[in-house]
């Protein structure tokens, strides 16, 4: 029964949408660089199964600002990361959505979902001064973090399409 539900996981759904990036923002602000990112995608048939059988699932977002150097590797300024944690509660038929140490409970799966889509006014550097003169980009990320899924699901999805929901984008900044 194992190897079946395993198996049932590694084929593709039908009717899931790739993971989109909506909207992503670098402001160059006095507080400091600061991202506000949308994302819209709805879990494949195999991860929400997945998720309906008690497995957390973990997104991830990563900023990454580096200043670019014509005679070497581009510098790393700096690098920030905000990680939430999905999971079903089958008592109570909701869904469990923890950030750092703060928890919210939601009654459906749209809900919580839509809560870890987005973000606004992430803090991810310092401010850059008006007067430099270096050119800076923001590498960012949002992923399902598959690193974190128990090690036998791990095996078992493999490279399987449906497990692979990221995107990626670099974003110049400006000074102020």
């Amino acid at each position: 029964m194992l190897l079946a539900w395993f198996t049932a996981l590694a084929v593709p759904g039908t009717g899931a949408e790739p993971l989109e990036l909506v909207q992503l923002e670098v402001l160059n602000t006095d507080q400091g660089l600061l991202i506000d990112f949308d994302t819209r995608f709805e879990l494949p048939n195999g991860v929400e199964d997945a998720l309906q059988k008690g497995v957390a699932l973990h997104f991830v977002a990563e900023a990454v600002v580096l200043k670019e150097r014509w005679y070497w590797r581009d510098r790393r300024v700096a690098q920030a990361t905000r990680t939430w944690r999905v999971a079903y509660q089958p008592l109570t038929f909701s869904y469990r959505v923890n950030f750092g140490g703060l928890g919210q409970t939601y009654p459906t799966l749209g809900e919580a979902l839509r809560t870890i889509q987005r973000s606004t006014s992430w803090r991810v550097a310092d401010p850059i001064a008006p007067n430099d003169d270096g050119k800076y980009r923001v590498e960012f990320s949002y992923r399902l973090d598959r690193d974190q899924l128990p090690r036998p699901l791990q095996i078992g999805v493999g490279n399987a399409p449906e497990w692979n929901l990221q995107v990626e984008r670099t974003v110049p900044v400006s000074a102020r």
